[in-house]
C-alpha cells in the first residue's frame, strides 16, 4: 500500500479534526495511490497568509503559570512549525486545524501598531510590560515580509511604553537599534527560547526556527549592547534533549544570558495526538519511550492542563529534570537576575504635548 512521505520542512505530519467541526477531512490511501501514478502532489505545502482585522491586539492573561499579565500577537500561526508548541490549539478557534494549518496558513494583523497605540493612549490604561509573542513567534517568517514587530516596537518607544519580547528567530537583530533605544530608558527584555545544541535535534522539532548558532548569536549581541536576555529551555522533551539541561545552561551563561527558565513539555488538546503522530514517524525506534516518560511527568497523561503543575511536572522523572535545573541556575547564573522594567515613563508621553496643556 502507498504510504505519504513525510512533509517536508513542516514539524506536524497531517491535519488533526478541528474539534469545534462537526465534519472532518482526511486524505485516503486510494487518493495517494492515484496521485502517486498520476504524478501529481497530493499536497502543495505552501503557506498562505492571510489578513484578519480584530478588534483589540492586546490580552489580559489570567493564567497563574505564564509569567505575564498582558500579551499580544501580530500573527496567529507560525511558520517554525514547532512540533510540540502549546499555541497550535488556539489556531482551531479560527477555524483551522491544530496541525499542518498551523504552521501554513498564517494569520497576519496588519493593523496591530494602530490597536496598539489606541491601547496604550487610554486613559484608564497604567503601564505594565506587555509580552510580544504571548502565543506564536512575533519574528517568525512572515515578519521578514510585513514588519508590524518593528511597526509596534517604534509605538512602545514613542510612548515610552515597556515591552517584553519571547522569540526564537534570528530576525531579531534587525531591529537592533529600536531595542537599544527602549534599553536606554529600561523599556525591554527579551527572552529566547532555545530548546537543544543539536542542529539534528533542532531540524526535527522546530524546522523552519534559526540555527542554534544563530539563536546563541542572538543572545550574544543583545546582551552585549546591554539588553537583559533571559533564556528559555522551552520545553524540555524527556530523552530528547532533558540530557542538555546543563550544557544549554553553559552555552547561554558563556553568551551572556542574565537568567534561564523552562518547561517541562504537555501535549494538551490536539498537540497530544499531533506529537504522537510526529515522533511515530520520525523517531520511531524512541517513541513509546519518550511518551511514557512524558506521560511519567503529567500524572499518567500527555495531555496535562492542571494550573500548578502543568508547567513543571510531578513524579520522578520531572523532579529529576526540576533538580538539574536547579543546579544549572546554581553553577551558571547564580546571583543574576532580569531588571524589573521602567513603567514610570509612559505616563508622561501618552498624550504626547498634549500633556502640556
Amino acid at each position: 500500500m502507498f504510504k505519504k512521505d513525510s512533509v517536508k520542512g513542516r514539524g506536524a505530519q497531517k491535519n488533526v479534526h478541528n474539534r469545534f467541526f462537526e465534519l472532518s477531512h482526511e486524505q485516503r490511501d486510494d487518493f495517494l495511490e492515484y496521485c502517486a501514478k498520476e504524478g501529481e502532489e497530493p499536497d502543495q505545502n505552501r503557506t498562505q497568509y492571510l489578513p484578519v482585522f480584530p478588534k483589540t491586539i492586546v490580552n489580559k492573561l489570567a493564567s497563574p503559570d505564564v509569567g505575564m499579565a498582558y500579551s499580544m500577537n501580530m500573527y496567529q500561526g507560525c511558520e517554525h512549525g514547532c512540533v510540540y508548541c502549546y499555541a497550535r490549539n488556539s489556531h482551531e478557534f479560527w477555524g483551522f486545524s491544530a496541525g499542518l494549518d498551523f504552521e501554513r496558513r498564517i494569520l497576519v494583523k496588519k493593523d496591530a501598531p494602530i490597536l496598539l497605540e489606541a491601547f496604550v493612549r487610554r486613559k484608564s490604561w497604567k503601564a505594565y510590560p506587555i509580552v510580544m509573542s504571548g502565543n506564536t513567534d512575533c519574528y517568525q517568517p512572515a515578519e521578514k515580509t510585513f514588519e508590524i514587530t518593528r511597526a509596534c516596537l517604534k509605538v512602545f518607544l514613542k510612548y515610552k511604553h515597556p515591552v517584553s519580547i519571547i522569540t526564537k528567530n534570528a530576525l531579531i537583530l534587525r531591529d537592533l537599534e529600536i531595542i537599544k533605544a527602549l534599553a536606554k530608558d529600561n523599556l525591554i527584555s527579551v527572552n529566547i527560547s532555545i530548546t537543544s545544541l543539536s542542529e539534528a535535534t533542532r531540524r526535527i522539532l522546530e524546522p523552519r526556527t534559526a540555527t542554534i548558532k544563530k539563536q546563541l548569536k542572538v543572545v550574544k549581541e543583545l546582551s552585549e549592547n546591554g539588553i537583559p536576555v533571559n533564556v528559555m529551555f522551552a520545553p524540555i522533551i524527556p530523552s530528547i534533549n532533558s540530557h542538555e539541561i546543563l550544557s544549554l545552561a553553559k552555552a547561554a551563561s558563556e553568551a551572556g544570558a542574565s537568567t534561564m527558565a523552562h518547561t517541562i513539555v504537555r501535549l494538551n488538546g490536539a498537540i497530544g495526538e499531533i506529537f504522537t503522530d510526529w515522533i511515530q514517524k520520525t523517531l520511531p525506534d524512541s517513541a513509546e519511550k519518550v511518551l511514557h516518560q512524558i506521560e511519567n511527568c503529567h500524572g499518567g497523561t500527555l495531555n496535562d492542563s492542571r494550573f500548578g503543575t502543568r508547567m513543571q511536572g510531578e513524579g520522578e522523572f520531572a523532579k529529576h529534570i526540576n533538580d538539574l535545573i536547579k543546579l544549572a541556575r546554581l553553577k551558571y547564573f547564580k546571583n543574576k537576575s532580569m531588571p524589573k522594567l521602567n513603567t514610570e515613563l509612559h505616563d508622561v508621553y501618552k498624550y504626547g504635548q498634549m500633556k502640556l496643556f
